[in-house]
């Protein structure tokens, strides 16, 4: 097929779903044990606790660089886990989210903060989801949703599954070019559920990178 005859929300919603799936599994959200993928490790039942976690942070502790353009904004409203590592892992899960999407505004998939919150098939998964949005002419913009999250640790505590939905309902592809809004009819391909696996960087004092993403699409439960 021609792609320029697939109106462009259309095309921008077609490759956001296959972006999802590109670095997955087919997760369907039904776990026959409570290994972590991609992990090697038997862990803890998932679990969800404490304080409120901040979502706005534009430069995080580690000194790295996390500002977005003013349109573009990423929520996380979740809990932070009474475990210190757990805490770690997933606020560094936010951040590679955040990372993602500076890498779309600044066009690049070489940008410092990709890099410092992901590795293996993470970074691989990073610059995929970057690459489409540079190859299909688009920004962002509009408000991403991050919720209901879990953590669970392997028994060696150097790896932790960081669990939640998306809600991309808000959230839109914008051409560059024109500044053209794409917005596409709410539904069912809004809502995500993934799944990221954070590991210990080895020299790094608490930071923690992406090393695998697995991704249930068209998600009911997070509706």
């Amino acid at each position: 097929m021609n792609r320029r005859t697939l109106p462009v929300a259309a095309a921008l919603a077609a490759t956001a779903a296959l972006l999802l799936t590109a670095c997955g599994s087919g997760d369907d959200g039904k776990s026959k044990d409570d290994k972590i993928a991609g992990a090697g490790q038997g862990s803890e039942k998932p679990k969800k606790s404490g304080e409120p976690a901040g979502g706005s942070e534009q430069d995080s502790s580690d000194g790295v660089d996390l500002s977005l353009p003013k349109d573009m904004k990423l929520t996380f409203d979740w809990d932070k886990p009474k475990d210190k590592n757990e805490a770690a892992a997933m606020g560094d899960a936010a951040n590679f989210f955040r990372a993602i999407y500076r890498g779309v505004d600044k066009r690049t998939t070489e940008d410092a903060a990709l890099t410092a919150y992901s590795t293996g098939d993470g970074l691989t998964y990073g610059k995929t989801q970057i690459n489409e949005w540079i190859k299909g002419g688009w920004t962002a913009t509009g408000t991403r949703r991050h919720y209901q999250a879990t953590t669970r640790s392997t028994a060696n505590g150097n790896s932790v599954e960081v669990a939640f939905c998306a809600d991309t309902g808000k959230f839109y592809g914008k051409e560059v070019k024109t500044g053209k809004v794409l917005k596409a009819k709410p539904g069912i391909k809004d809502f995500n559920y993934y799944k990221v696996v954070m590991v210990k960087f080895p020299t790094g004092k608490g930071l923690w990178q992406a090393s695998k993403v697995f991704v249930e699409t068209k998600a009911e439960k997070c509706q």
